[in-house]
């Protein structure tokens, strides 16, 4: 029997590189000796993304839709696609064709090799912005140092996973999801594909600066205590710095007999410990916003239809 093995978009507003993705996949995957099906995960699109798939599913029925409620967020859409998958691996990409479908044979050539998790890993970064290009290599320096479970660095949700990575990642049931760190925790063996990422040439990113600032603190926060730590060693440090200061202080009251106002001293030492403050709350909201999201127990996700999915 042939191994199945189903390809996931996560799509919002792309109706301008549909159709060229669809003939794009199709191209590579004729060539192989498996039985492909794609997976379109509309994520509230506002344009025509919809229909154009709908179109393509009357002339292809290896194509199939999930059109979620409204907008969740393209982790979540992701999620949903994974879940209703059924296969022995699943790919996922980007829909914008900045993920290029010719790097799949060598996705599923590692996966035979044994490999349960294969990740497409870019050897450029980005040029769209400088600012983004440099918190972007500043994020993954991060994450890797605070990290005890190393997230794979310059990897985004291009990856292959085997069918028992997918059961496994289908139990952890987090609403604020962040799909790399979370494949990385199951701790599989994973193998590596290089390449080089090209610019999105039609349509517009749906991450915005606001939602990339977001997915990394999923990255940050829900795989690490380390930023609680952080309010520690700021602790030690304030302390260090007003010790130090008042050494000083003294000494020179002693030594040059110079005399300091004691309001002085007060505001610059209210100042420091206030900022401090503020750090030490804004993360103890972060922690405790996110269990509050989590008791909640709601959705992920929310179906609105499916199409192609009946036969199954």
């Amino acid at each position: 029997m042939q191994k199945k093995i189903s390809i996931v978009f996560a799509i919002y507003n792309e109706e301008e590189n549909i159709t060229r993705l669809c003939e794009e996949v199709r191209k590579v995957v004729d060539k192989e000796n498996y039985d492909f099906d794609i997976i379109f995960v509309d994520d509230g699109s506002k344009d025509n993304s919809v229909e154009i798939i709908k179109n393509i599913i009357q002339e292809n029925d290896k194509v199939k839709l999930i059109k979620l409620t409204r907008n969740f967020g393209h982790q979540q859409a992701l999620t949903a696609g994974v879940e209703l998958a059924k296969a022995d691996a699943i790919i996922t990409m980007d829909a914008d064709l900045q993920d290029p479908p010719s790097l799949i044979p060598e996705l599923i050539k590692k996966w035979e090799e044994g490999y349960k998790v294969v990740y497409a890993q870019r050897k450029n970064y980005r040029r769209d912005n400088f600012l983004k290009r440099m918190m972007t290599k500043l994020y993954y320096k991060l994450i890797h140092r605070i990290h005890s479970m190393k997230i794979p660095q310059n990897v985004g949700d291009f990856r292959l996973i085997d069918k028992a990575v997918q059961t496994e990642l289908l139990k952890m049931q987090e609403r604020s999801r962040y799909l790399r760190g979370m494949v990385a925790w199951l701790g599989y063996e994973a193998a590596f594909v290089t390449y080089h990422r090209k610019d999105r040439e039609k349509g517009k990113s749906s991450y915005s600066f606001g939602k990339l600032i977001s997915l990394g603190m999923d990255g940050l926060i829900n795989f690490s205590m380390i930023p609680l730590r952080f309010g520690l060693y700021l602790g030690f440090m304030s302390i260090f710095i007003g010790v130090g200061f008042l050494a000083y202080m003294l000494i020179d009251i002693a030594v040059n007999d110079v005399y300091y106002h004691l309001y002085k001293f007060l505001v610059d030492i209210i100042f420091i410990f206030l900022g401090f403050l503020f750090i030490l709350i804004w993360i103890l909201g972060e922690y405790i916003g996110r269990t509050y999201r989590e008791t909640k127990g709601r959705s992920i996700y929310v179906i609105d239809s499916k199409e192609n999915f009946s036969k199954e």
